[in-house]
């Protein structure tokens, strides 16, 4: 047997009931359906995860880009920032089309990086291996950590 409030005086007002539920199923679906955009605008989109390691010289940064090939990642330097693109296309299998579930990502890659210093465009080196893609970005000399010693007296 269910529970209900004790209201003393109180006109007893069939909508307000209603007006409550009404109340609950909005939360209910501003909730649900309000995670659509992110959910798709978060699938079109992939963010690589990445490592930036500053050394005196340089910067080496490592990519993770797995099942991608070499030729859909393109690399540039905007000033001080690094951009990674590219896009990981579908395996197309026309023999087979009976699986149960899929959890690999095609699409679009993007990821922009802010490096703390200019650096060398000239000099960039890029590989990709195993898919992880490494770069090695030369800072230029004037953002070049300088070291001077100073004699003590």
């Amino acid at each position: 047997m269910a529970l209900v409030p004790w209201r003393s005086k109180e006109v007893w007002d069939p909508f307000r009931d209603l007006s409550q539920i009404q109340d609950e199923m909005n939360k209910l679906f501003d909730f649900s359906l309000g995670r659509w955009p992110e959910k798709l605008a978060a699938e079109s989109l992939w963010t690589p995860a990445i490592e930036v390691k500053d050394n005196k010289d340089a910067f080496e940064v490592k990519a993770e880009l797995p099942g991608m090939k070499k030729e859909d990642i393109q690399v540039s330097v905007h000033g001080d920032q690094l951009v990674i693109e590219g896009e990981k296309k579908e395996e197309k299998d026309t023999k087979e089309k009976g699986f149960v579930r899929s959890e690999r990502y095609y699409g679009k890659v993007y990821r922009a990086v802010p490096l703390p210093a200019e650096i060398n465009a000239e000099k960039v080196k890029a590989s990709y291996k195993d898919g992880v893609l490494h770069l090695n970005l030369p800072k230029k000399e004037e953002a070049r950590p300088k070291e001077l010693k100073i004699n003590i007296e």
